[in-house]
């Protein structure tokens, strides 16, 4: 069986097809959850809207208190990284990360760096050795597959294409998720939403087509 932890970070609304403003990052993800269930009805899904429910920004005192032995930690210590416990305990269960997002001023929204920021923790997701010499990190966890599905009002930040050098987005998240045991990664793209022509709906209609796709492949290779 697997678990999948789908993660929206849109500030919008999922909301319908007559809706206007509607995000539709959140909608291609709500499709490939649905699909995957379809077909995998026994697997289970951990779900967090973090633009509806932003996670806390860390502080001094939250880095005070992941540096602390567990058996140290405060009253307040312990209140200030429940939260990130949690998340972490959502990423440990999952085997597939399900990641919807759209990309805010060419990168991640604030509230997925918050979440990033909560759960690649020391000792909990990553550790840290010398003796490993200039790359002394690595994940504690492995074995994860996570599909970034992304939604941009602009075009072209595929390699090669003519905003590459200003996508900050995709290989942050591919990155950074490195540390969360993350071993495949796959994404899928919807384009041109601020030009509103042919091509978005093009766009559109092609991601929905990307995750049919995906969801049949990764059946078979999570089942």
């Amino acid at each position: 069986m697997t678990t999948i932890l789908h993660i929206d970070a849109s500030a919008r609304e999922k909301g319908d097809t007559t809706t206007k403003h509607k995000s539709i990052s959140k909608s291609l993800a709500a499709h490939f959850t649905n699909r995957w269930l379809a077909t995998n009805n026994q697997d289970k899904v951990i779900y967090r809207d973090i633009g509806a429910n932003p996670p806390a920004f860390i502080s001094q005192d939250w880095i005070a208190a992941v540096f602390t032995p567990d058996e140290q930690q405060t009253t307040q210590q312990k209140s200030l990284l429940s939260l990130s416990n949690t998340l972490i305990s959502e990423v440990e269960r999952a085997d597939l990360i399900v990641m919807s997002t759209p990309m805010y001023n060419y990168g991640m929204p604030a509230v997925l760096k918050a979440w990033f920021d909560q759960v690649i923790r020391i000792n909990k997701t990553i550790s840290f050795d010398l003796a490993r010499g200039d790359f002394p990190l690595a994940p504690i966890m492995s074995g994860k597959t996570l599909v970034l599905i992304t939604s941009s009002g602009e075009f072209g930040f595929e390699i090669g294409g003519v905003r590459e050098h200003m996508n900050h987005l995709g290989p942050h998240v591919k990155t950074a998720s490195k540390y969360l045991g993350v071993e495949s990664f796959h994404e899928i793209k919807s384009e041109y939403q601020e030009f509103g022509d042919d091509r978005h709906q093009q766009s559109v209609t092609n991601a929905y087509r990307d995750i049919d796709i995906l969801v049949s492949t990764l059946s078979e290779t999570q089942s």
